[in-house]
């Protein structure tokens, strides 16, 4: 049977356990941490949501748009647009789309896109 001292023992290394496991987390989150969302299509050049950032034209539908720079990662808000990037430029090579609302790495650098509806 624990005697009051052992289950107080107890008791603090757990809580002890426990800042140190949200410590690790919260300095996890801290490293993902992306722009706050908003309304509109934003791709980004680093992971993440970081690095330089390219509005995009939401109501330019179809129009094929080639980036200055390759984009890494995309923020997405909106009801009815999406957003397909491109490994190539002028929309060539492999495709990936966003869907309306997202926020995502992308699977490879994009160096085209082209908004389309949702």
């Amino acid at each position: 049977m624990f005697t009051p001292r052992t289950k107080i023992r107890s008791a603090a290394a757990a809580a002890t356990m426990a800042a140190a496991l949200i410590g690790l987390g919260a300095g996890a989150a801290g490293a993902a941490d992306w722009p706050p969302l908003q309304e509109g299509g934003y791709l980004y050049a680093g992971s993440n949501g970081a690095g330089a950032v390219t509005a995009v034209d939401l109501d330019d539908l179809g129009a094929c748009h080639t980036l200055s720079q390759a984009s890494r990662s995309i923020q997405i808000v909106s009801g009815s647009r999406s957003v397909v990037v491109y490994s190539g430029t002028g929309c060539t090579g492999a495709s990936w789309a966003s869907g309306s609302l997202a926020q995502s790495n992308l699977p490879w650098a994009a160096l085209s896109y082209r908004v389309i509806p949702a």
